[in-house]
């Protein structure tokens, strides 16, 4: 076999595998498309159920009950409606898929509004809301695939589940949730981030249908041709578009920031006797910004400058830098009669500034009794059993407390492991973190 022939057995080959003659209906398609476009009767209950559904699943913060929404809505017919009419030249079949896509969208913010109004539940952390306000190029490529598997699912003469798929994929309730969540809230930003990823979900879903029915040949109608419309809609997708990227280009950078300062952090755990306990990260506004939560001996000049340099190897300025190194807890006792003796030998003026200041002691005082360990009972415990170790220094948060030892020699991994769960059954703690200078 020469190459001539393997090109043409190849080329044959692949017309067969990626032809869709066999297996595509338009008529049936087109059928079933305009039939299912109205929304009215039992579609307007079913779509106002599963909006409340779904408001339900994004104020607690459950994605199945999301999912499960999605499932039951009937949202994608108008919208493929209007894609196809826009394909085939129908004006008729446009401003009939338009009409509905409104009766659809008024239904639903209604659902999502009054739900909203009336819930008792409070979200301390609404993840699945705030996912659907930043909306981004992502987000066009997701509706446009989806919307192409969607119209092929309907253009198909054995039909499977593919729709369920797309219906999940495109996500066009939970957005219309999130609006009746910000009009019901006055959140202006809420709302609008969601109305607008409606619209790229909408805009995008019709234009995979739009191409779609031109490959597939639906039967133009001649007498309604439509090309204004088509040269509008070209242009309200490039407008759509453009700040989709400027979103995505934000979470791409965001997306940066959180992975160097993971990184950053795992390879600068310890530094001399300074231990990183806890981080976290800022990309509510620009520069990004990253705290550092120290225990142990203050970062001396030298490990300061070491820490800022390993940083800039990861893209992150000393700037973005916060370092916080009042975690770690010293025990202080106040010798009264000093105090006493002060105050006596102050002046009126210098009394009254001394009582503000007793009373911010205090309250310091108050805090420091709240955050109170054992820290010199634990040393003479721990380097009873342990007697290489030459010095202990404990810190907390509210989560977790952190045990520094130097050793000498360095402690075995078993060592450490043991003197953790003795820890954690010395203090009655349940997070309790050992770490072996």
């Amino acid at each position: 076999m020469n190459y001539s022939q393997f090109k043409n057995r190849a080329r044959h080959y692949l017309r067969k595998q990626l032809s869709l003659t066999h297996y595509i209906d338009v008529e049936k398609a087109e059928e079933n498309i305009r039939k299912n476009i109205p929304f009215q009767g039992p579609n307007i209950y079913i779509l106002f159920v599963a909006i409340v559904i779904a408001s339900v699943g994004l104020n607690v913060n459950s994605i199945p009950v999301i999912i499960g929404a999605m499932l039951i809505s009937p949202l994608m017919s108008p919208i493929i409606g209007f894609g196809m009419g826009l394909g085939t030249n129908d004006t008729q079949l446009l401003s009939r898929s338009l009409r509905h896509l409104g009766i659809m969208f008024v239904v639903s913010l209604i659902a999502s509004t009054l739900y909203f109004l009336v819930t008792p539940l409070e979200t301390e952390n609404p993840t699945e809301l705030l996912a659907r306000t930043k909306p981004s190029v992502y987000d066009v490529l997701i509706a446009f695939f989806g919307g192409i598997a969607g119209i092929l699912e309907l253009s198909r003469k054995e039909k499977g589940t593919v729709m369920s798929g797309v219906a999940i994929a495109t996500a066009l309730m939970p957005p219309l949730c999130t609006v009746g969540y910000g009009i019901a809230n006055l959140n202006w930003q809420y709302a609008g981030g969601a109305l607008y990823l409606f619209f790229i979900n909408c805009v995008f879903i019709a234009l995979a249908t739009f191409l779609a029915v031109k490959y597939l040949h639906f039967p133009l109608q001649a007498e309604n041709k439509s090309y204004k419309s088509q040269i509008s809609y070209g242009i309200l997708i490039l407008v759509v578009l453009i700040p989709s990227f400027f979103s995505a280009y934000s979470i791409v950078g965001e997306n940066r920031f959180a992975n160097a300062a993971r990184h950053f952090v795992k390879e600068n755990k310890s530094i001399g006797s300074t231990y990183i306990y806890d981080y976290s990260t800022d990309v509510k506004s620009k520069p990004y910004t990253l705290t550092l939560r120290l225990a142990g001996e203050s970062l001396s000049n030298d490990h300061r400058a070491q820490l800022y340099t390993n940083a800039e190897k990861h893209g992150i300025s000393p700037t973005q830098i916060h370092i916080l190194e009042d975690a770690t807890i010293e025990v202080r006792r106040l010798n009264e009669t000093e105090i006493m003796r002060d105050w006596l030998a102050t002046s009126e003026q210098q009394l009254k500034q001394r009582d503000d200041s007793i009373r911010v002691l205090n309250a310091q005082i108050d805090g420091f009794k709240a955050l109170q360990l054992p820290v010199e009972q634990i040393t003479s415990e721990v380097q009873a059993q342990w007697p290489q170790i030459e010095s202990v220094t404990l810190a907390r948060n509210d989560e977790q407390i952190v045990l520094l030892i130097h050793a000498q020699p360095k402690l075995k991994e078993d060592d450490q492991q043991r003197i953790t769960h003795w820890l954690a059954v010395r203090l009655k703690a349940d997070n309790v973190l050992v770490v072996a200078l």
